[in-house]
């Protein structure tokens, strides 16, 4: 699962280049291009809850060979299209294909590993995502020197690859459904009705949703913030390298620290110290300040990810693991696009970007919050 994921990250060329070679390569409009990446998102939603509750119903290894197919499809399809309707058409198919394996991914980690091992594996999965997201930005930069056909056949390679790996080396994890009638599991009822009844996962949806709303920030608000210091574009890639840096060096490291503590307070932890480095943003003004602030969101970073994951496993029924995963990255996906709406709002009603750090602080002090609640609620859970 580490491998496919690595490689498959590794490969991902298009994605990050997308915007380029629509706009800029293929002459489309701005209107059309914005178009294509919010259907893109959309079709990135969707399969991250319908792809959980297929990983339930059918299995996840289905599921994960099914969407790597799709994947390679899509990429193929997108990267030959030459008129809009086909760029829409490929771009969906792209977006189901790509996020559909992502829950399906972490159903089958929490089967495949120990409970008490899960943080390590989820913190593995996410550092391999990074790392290889690394290796593909510059790979792909240079790749599309000598055309960007070559980004949709390179990443459909890896979308290929990955699959075979899934094929040969990847057992179906899903739990049988036979259980003794005495279970309180026996019974697999719908995902949207345990979901809504179930107030520990409420809890940390919600959390994730101030989450990925903090997270995104740093791409949204961060630019104008920089501009706004008479800093360039090349200064601001300065201070973001550093978060890359940051996960390549300390992902391993930090997990194991806070593997030392509860899921629900790590968590708390982690969200309070990338409040600060996110508030802390408004009173920094060189490119050493801003890097500076951007090393203490990463190192809360680093934990927030996997622990919400490790969450997640432990808070799902045994037969729907998928189900709850697809919840938590749609909930996530939902955030992304969010952020925007509520950083330009700021922005707007106060004239300058100070008021987006000083709600972030606001929203990761929240968030710290329901996340020792969810500590309080899983109490009587436990052994």
């Amino acid at each position: 699962m580490w491998g496919g994921t690595l490689v498959t990250s590794a490969g991902g060329f298009v994605v990050p280049f997308l915007t380029i070679y629509l706009h800029s390569v293929r002459g489309y409009s701005v209107a059309f291009t914005g178009l294509t990446l919010t259907l893109f998102g959309v079709g990135s939603g969707i399969a991250s809850l319908l792809g959980g509750v297929l990983a339930d119903r059918f299995g996840r290894r289905t599921v994960l060979l099914a969407a790597e197919a799709l994947s390679v499809i899509g990429m193929l399809g997108l990267g030959t299209a030459h008129t809009q309707p086909l760029v829409l058409a490929g771009t969906l198919v792209v977006g189901v294909g790509l996020n559909a394996t992502r829950p399906a991914r972490a159903a089958a980690i929490a089967e495949l590993v120990a409970p008490e091992d899960r943080p390590r594996a989820y913190s593995l999965l996410y550092w391999a995502t990074n790392l290889g997201f690394s290796v593909a930005a510059v790979t792909a930069g240079a790749a599309a020197e000598h055309g960007f056909l070559i980004l949709f056949v390179g990443n459909a390679l890896a979308n290929l690859i990955a699959g075979v790996i899934v094929y040969r080396c990847v057992p179906e994890t899903r739990k049988a459904k036979a259980v003794p009638d005495s279970d309180p599991d026996a019974t697999t009822p719908t995902p949207t009705g345990t979901v809504y009844r179930d107030r520990p996962f409420l809890v940390l949806l919600g959390s994730v949703l101030l989450l990925g709303t903090l997270f995104q920030q740093p791409m949204v608000a961060l630019p104008l913030t920089m501009t706004a210091d008479h800093l360039s574009p090349a200064d601001y890639g300065t201070a973001m390298m550093m978060n890359g840096l940051v996960i390549a060096v300390f992902q391993l490291p930090l997990t194991r620290l806070a593997g030392r503590l509860r899921p629900e307070h790590a968590l708390a932890a982690a969200t309070v110290l990338t409040g600060l480095g996110l508030g802390l943003t408004a009173a920094v003004h060189s490119v050493p300040g801003y890097a500076g602030t951007v090393v203490l969101w990463s190192l809360g970073e680093i934990v927030v990810w996997p622990t919400c994951m490790t969450l997640v496993s432990a808070l799902a029924p045994p037969h729907q693991q998928g189900a709850y995963q697809g919840w938590f990255l749609s909930i996530w996906s939902v955030s992304v696009t969010l952020a925007p709406l509520l950083s330009s709002q700021l922005i707007g009603a106060s004239g300058g970007t100070s008021i987006v750090w000083t709600t972030c602080l606001a929203l990761s002090l929240l968030a710290a919050t329901a996340h020792l609640l969810l500590a309080r609620l899983r109490r009587p859970t436990e052994a």
